[in-house]
């Protein structure tokens, strides 16, 4: 019993994610951490799409057979909780208000 109690504690390591910037970010999306991260295929929810850029933090899970990156650390943009915010590195925006509110690029409809 202590045999098998050692060998599990001891031999099995739950994989952990790692915070590192983008590098590259045509072509492929690489992301360097304590280690490289090469021709990283990234989670979004269904139907959105993006290419984060150079710099900003992503987050990088190991899976079975390969890394995915979860997304990037997103920064306070001032939003209400239960609001949502769409946005391009260009600045381009979308905000959904809980009110009801709409605004696009600065402008509320």
């Amino acid at each position: 019993m202590w045999l098998m109690n050692y060998i599990t504690k001891n031999s099995i390591t739950a994989p952990n994610a790692v915070k590192g910037n983008v590098n590259q970010s045509k072509g492929s999306i690489d992301v360097t951490s304590s280690g490289e991260h090469k021709k990283l295929k990234f989670c979004y929810p269904y139907g959105v799409v993006s290419v984060p850029p150079i710099g900003e933090e992503a987050i990088v899970l190991p899976t079975d057979d390969s890394e995915v990156g979860l997304g990037v650390i997103a920064k306070s943009e001032g939003l209400s909780e239960g609001e949502i915010m769409l946005y391009s590195k260009g600045g381009a925006s979308i905000v959904l208000k809980n009110d009801g509110r709409v605004i696009i690029n600065g402008k509320e409809f």
